[in-house]
């Protein structure tokens, strides 16, 4: 066995965060142990704790440390409005925007059959029952525009009518303060499609 087991097992862990290759997970797990030992110690005890105290929202399906998050729990927010996201990350972009106010529904994922990830992984009986509670008016689908996020917005869609309610999906477009001569393509001829 190696010296540096345990230094290889830390560069392995780094290594599994997206975008973080050899060399990243390499310069992360030396500048940790040679200048900021006490960060690490605060690194471990956070993720920890995360995973012991972290889990699903029994309403939304986000990450929480009580039975319902604060989202859910806030009075405030707009009870007839559920916007569909893939994950806590898209939610929290919503959120950053300042202009969303209503009710949230985390799939956890997108629809991926090669992965093995279909309706029931994702937890769709779920996000029906809740479409269809009596006070939710609108469902946002706000997947993302991949095709895996474009075939997951679709099967919830088709649910969603045969239950009798009609889906709303984000507009896609230009990008604000964008040049029309820079912007690719597709998102030119989709906002042509989508116009208003």
């Amino acid at each position: 066995m190696s010296d540096a087991h345990s230094l290889d097992a830390l560069i392995q862990a780094l290594k599994r965060l997206p975008g973080v290759g050899v060399k990243s997970a390499q310069r992360m797990a030396f500048h940790l142990l040679q200048h900021d030992r006490a960060a690490a110690h605060n690194l471990a005890r956070a993720l920890d704790d995360a995973c012991k105290l972290t889990r699903h929202c029994e309403l939304c399906n986000t990450f929480t440390e009580h039975a319902v998050c604060d989202t859910c729990m806030n009075a405030a927010r707009d009870q007839t409005k559920l916007c569909v996201v893939e994950t806590p990350a898209d939610q929290s972009a919503m959120e950053r925007t300042g202009a969303y106010k209503g009710l949230y529904f985390v799939l956890m994922g997108k629809l991926s059959p090669l992965d093995g990830i279909g309706p029931n992984e994702l937890g769709l009986k779920k996000l029906f029952e809740r479409a269809c509670d009596g006070v939710v008016q609108e469902v946002i689908l706000a997947t993302n525009f991949t095709a895996e996020g474009e075939a997951t917005a679709h099967v919830i869609s088709e649910g969603l009518k045969a239950r009798g309610i009609k889906p709303t999906r984000l507009a896609r477009g230009v990008p604000v303060g964008s040049e029309l001569e820079y912007v690719d393509l597709g998102t030119i001829a989709h906002a042509l499609v989508d116009r208003r």
